[in-house]
């Protein structure tokens, strides 16, 4: 089978250097390359620079530079940070370049050539920082909505893409294709703007007397094409449109990858480009949130940006893709904050995983002289129970990833490598070494070993500056493919395993410390009894309220009051432990529609993971709980607000 897997960021914006949106976006492509590379795809990864516009020639005087001078110095600080995050993109696409703009105007041409682009008058509140045009019922108390700046209203003559045209045709496009633009709530937004009024056409171009830095039109030398009529195309320039190998090769298996406030230029003008000139639509457009600094966007107008190199040369390269891929619920937003980032660290890399690789290496340097112990064939069983929960972790974290949720996918490895701890506690090595049952204690270290392997390949993708030490101190080559470790066996015995430090060492919560005394300042300073009990609007911002439907239930084996409910969180379906036994059946739980809180840090009940919480109400602490049921109207993954 031909396995091919096209994935793309949005090219980004010389306006302004690098930070941790862009930096997450790029991040989970690499991943995305990564690991469907080690499912045996043929991945192709692609990045890049938008560089024409009105913006551009901005910030380019300010900045005291003509505007190809700043596009240079910004694209190749783009690039530069990309490889010093060893993220390993195939290729990275300048919108000056002149592939890009042959392709440009090619397009140009065949749209026009179709009669889809025509010329007109145009009178319209524009916003410079979105360089677009904005209608009255867009705006927002005569304001940009997303810059929040007053809008100006400029009247020229322009070319105009007839995008009302195909209107009816994406509309029904999308319906036909429910994964098109992907979480539902992305595809829902795209089509409540395709089922209300009629679009506008895109203006597509600037005349020259305003504006000289684009490329020209190839139907009228007058006039440079609009930013995103530009930069959009250039995802099939960059893989050689229309007659180079790999545009035939990944268009259109391709999934783009956006933050949430370009949706309707990803979502609306692209797929009518590409309609209008005769290509097929890509596979997905994948949409995520925002991270949030104090629960507002990061931006550089709020002085609140972070550069991704900063955070590395704080917390390490793969704790920051760890924190990245593991924090966000992709589609949803995610608070950003250096205490979050220690607490993943602390919690899952270094107790979780980094300790169960250390005391492993260390009683096999104990036991068995750091060599790598033969299995004794009478000790199958344990074996077969951790292949079997091996395997069943691997195929639910392809799936979620699959779908998406890389969260919840990682948080599935997660229960593995949490149970492989819990198999060293249990079986305990070092009491097995003491009584002398040697086959036994080979059996056990050689199973911890085969699985420290298989993780480390699973999780290279991740962990790439890692996973690849663990593989190399196990005698395995850095890169080992799924293959090798699909039946834990892998390992040679009798092989001298390499050095284990401390692969994540523990952080102190420094900045925490300060702000909790600084606080405590103030309510000293404010009086003994100052706003005791009260919490302001933003600690209550931060709490992620659901609308969630319970899909199954069942009883907790070993207690008499919890039950195991699988919800959908309209971000994804997941395992919720909640003490409801003594009070509702399994039978009557399902189906309801219920409040959760989403964002509520994992809890271990009776060995399972609870990933959220159910809100339930009661008058006092010796009344039933009543659960908080909604009505049918109101849609899964509706936010409490």
């Amino acid at each position: 089978m031909d396995k091919r897997f096209y994935v793309t960021t949005p090219i980004y914006y010389v306006n302004a250097e690098p930070h941790i949106g862009h930096a997450y976006t790029t991040i989970l492509a690499d991943f995305l390359k990564r690991h469907y590379r080690l499912l045996g795809y043929d991945a192709y990864f692609l990045t890049g620079t938008d560089e024409h516009g009105d913006k551009i020639v901005k910030a380019a005087s300010e900045a005291g530079a003509k505007p190809r001078e700043y596009a240079d110095r910004i694209s190749a600080l783009f690039r530069d940070t990309w490889k010093r995050m060893g993220l390993e993109f195939d290729d990275f696409i300048r919108t000056t370049e002149e592939r890009h703009r042959t392709a440009v105007q090619s397009v140009l041409q065949r749209v026009y050539d179709a009669g889809d682009i025509y010329f007109a008058s145009y009178g319209g509140h524009y916003c410079f920082g979105c360089e677009r045009f904005f209608t009255e019922k867009d705006m927002v108390d005569g304001k940009c909505p997303d810059h929040n700046t007053p809008l100006e209203y400029i009247e020229e003559s322009n070319y105009f893409f007839r995008m009302s045209k195909y209107q009816a045709w994406l509309a029904e496009y999308i319906k036909a294709n429910p994964d098109f633009i992907r979480p539902e709530r992305y595809r829902n937004e795209v089509l409540a703007m395709l089922d209300g009024e009629t679009l506008e056409d895109l203006c597509i171009s600037r005349p020259k007397t305003r504006l000289k830095w684009g490329i020209t039109l190839p139907f009228d030398d007058k006039f440079v094409t609009y930013v995103w009529f530009d930069a959009l195309i250039n995802y099939i320039s960059a893989i050689g449109y229309p007659e180079d190998d790999r545009f035939k090769r990944y268009w259109p298996v391709v999934n783009h990858l956006i933050a949430k406030d370009i949706v309707k230029p990803h979502g609306i003008f692209w797929p009518t480009m590409l309609k209008a000139a005769g290509i097929e639509p890509f596979l997905h457009l994948n949409v995520h949130g925002y991270w949030n600094m104090e629960d507002a966007k990061m931006s550089k107008s709020l002085g609140n940006v972070v550069r991704p190199l900063d955070l590395i040369d704080r917390f390490g390269n793969d704790q920051i893709r760890y924190f990245f891929l593991r924090e966000m619920n992709f589609g949803a937003d995610a608070r950003f904050s250096e205490e979050a980032i220690i607490n993943r660290v602390n919690y899952d890399l270094a107790n979780d995983l980094g300790n169960l690789v250390k005391r492993t290496f260390d009683m096999v340097k104990k036991f068995f002289d750091g060599k790598i112990p033969a299995r004794d064939p009478g000790e199958t069983a344990g074996l077969d129970a951790i292949s079997a929960k091996y395997s069943e972790a691997l195929s639910a974290y392809t799936g979620q990833v699959d779908a998406f949720q890389f969260s919840t996918g990682i948080e599935r490895l997660w229960e593995f490598v949490r149970l492989l701890n819990r198999y060293i506690d249990e079986r305990k090595p070092w009491l097995l070494a003491r009584e002398k049952r040697t086959a036994e204690l080979s059996s056990v270290m050689r199973n911890l070993l085969e699985s420290i392997a298989g993780l480390a390949v699973v999780l290279s993708p991740i962990l790439n500056r890692t996973a690849p030490v663990i593989l190399s101190a196990l005698g395995l080559p850095a890169e080992s493919g799924l293959d090798a470790v699909s039946s834990l066996d892998a390992l040679t015995p009798d092989t001298a395993l390499g050095e284990m430090g401390v692969l994540y060492p523990r952080m102190e919560k420094e900045k925490q410390v300060v702000e909790q005394k600084s606080k405590a300042a103030e309510k000293n300073a404010a009086g003994p009894n100052a706003g005791e009990g009260l919490i302001d609007i933003s600690e209550f911002a931060r709490v992620d309220i659901r609308v969630a439907k319970i899909l199954e239930a069942a009883p907790v084996e070993g207690s008499e009051k919890l039950l195991e409910l699988r919800v959908d969180s309209g971000l994804d379906t997941r395992t919720i432990i909640a003490g409801l036994a003594p009070h509702y059946t399994p039978e009557s739980l399902v189906g309801k529609k219920i409040l959760l809180v989403a964002n509520l840090k994992p809890a271990v009940l009776f060995k399972r993971t609870s990933h959220g919480m159910l809100l339930a109400a009661k008058k006092d602490k010796k009344d039933r709980p009543v659960l908080i049921e909604l009505s049918d109207n109101i849609p899964v993954g509706a936010r409490l607000s």
